[in-house]
């Protein structure tokens, strides 16, 4: 069983940046693939961006590729989102979630875990 808890979501301004911290339970932490997800009022819940368990692999959605960077901390149990450029369409809540190796790691079914998620609001 593995336990996610989100912070550092917030109110920032268009153009703004913050950086989103999941922490992790669990002594197996660097066997889970991290991703981060975000759903936006009134639209289903969309992959952002993951990454590997050794850190090794990362992969991000096109909306956010080359203004978000995942990183993570294996000796925290941490994984991380820096979010740079933020844009109003950025507003959601985003969700940290883990799984096993196996399959897309873009694919929201896959994951086992979720976190109960960290409101992020960018105001234009």
């Amino acid at each position: 069983q593995v336990q996610l808890v989100e912070s550092g979501g917030g109110l920032v301004q268009a153009g703004g940046s913050l950086r989103l911290s999941c922490a992790a339970s669990g002594r197996t932490f660097s066997s889970y693939d991290m991703g981060w997800f975000r759903q936006a009022p009134g639209k289903e819940r969309e992959f952002v961006a993951v990454i590997s368990g050794s850190g090794g692999r990362t992969y991000y959605a096109d909306s956010v590729k080359g203004r978000f960077t995942i990183s993570r901390a294996n000796a925290k149990n941490q994984v991380y989102l820096q979010m740079n450029s933020l844009k109003p369409e950025d507003t959601a809540v985003y969700y940290c979630a883990a799984r096993h190796a196996g399959g897309s790691m873009q694919y929201l079914g896959s994951y086992d875990y979720w976190g109960q998620g960290t409101q992020v609001t960018v105001s234009s």
